[in-house]
């Protein structure tokens, strides 16, 4: 009798942790194991481009954009201390992001640039979203994503499930933005 109850125990046990561990599964699957919606099917090329990219932080650590964003709407900005126009978008760039982040859009800013002067940019003018360093090579990356001159700024938001959706060298305005973001809820 005790060794059937042990069984028994056993068996649920084992029931348990593979319905558990399917339960895990499914909710990685579904986070596109990101933490938002499973993005479906394979990216484009330029797309994955982005998305398997990974770029240093200035505290030295590594962003690595798939992890951290993938399976929500993205706005990307690609942007440089020096350049003027950079400099004059990124505050309607921040509000951007504070009015559309409970909407599920995230941001990121990637500086084509070396981390002391960003350190010294962010000081003066913080910023509320993630800004990774993408340097010289933010520059191929950005042509990737369609910046064929290789300007800046250059901004692409991507839908949830990763992909290109809108592209604009030079500044935005944040009216432009939020008619993009309220156009992809259509």
């Amino acid at each position: 009798m005790q060794r059937r109850a042990v069984l028994g125990l056993g068996a649920a046990g084992v029931v348990a942790a593979g319905a558990g561990a399917y339960l895990a599964l499914h909710h990685e699957r579904q986070a596109g194991g990101g933490g938002g919606a499973a993005p479906s099917g394979p990216l484009s090329a330029e797309a994955a481009a982005f998305w398997n990219a990974s770029f240093d932080t200035l505290d030295q650590q590594t962003y690595q954009p798939a992890a951290r964003l993938r399976g929500k709407p993205l706005l990307l900005n690609f942007w440089a201390t020096w350049c003027a126009p950079c400099v004059k978008e990124l505050p309607e760039i921040n509000q951007f992001h504070d009015e559309f982040a409970s909407k599920g859009w995230q941001v990121l800013g990637l500086a084509v640039d070396a981390p002391t002067p960003v350190r010294g940019f962010l000081e003066k003018l913080p910023l509320k979203f993630p800004v990774a360093l993408a340097g010289l090579t933010g520059t191929d990356l950005s042509k990737t994503l369609g910046n064929a001159k290789g300007g800046l700024p250059f901004t692409v938001a991507f839908s949830a499930q990763g992909e290109p959706i809108w592209r604009k060298l030079g500044a935005t305005h944040l009216e432009e933005l939020r008619e993009m973001a309220r156009a992809m809820k259509s």
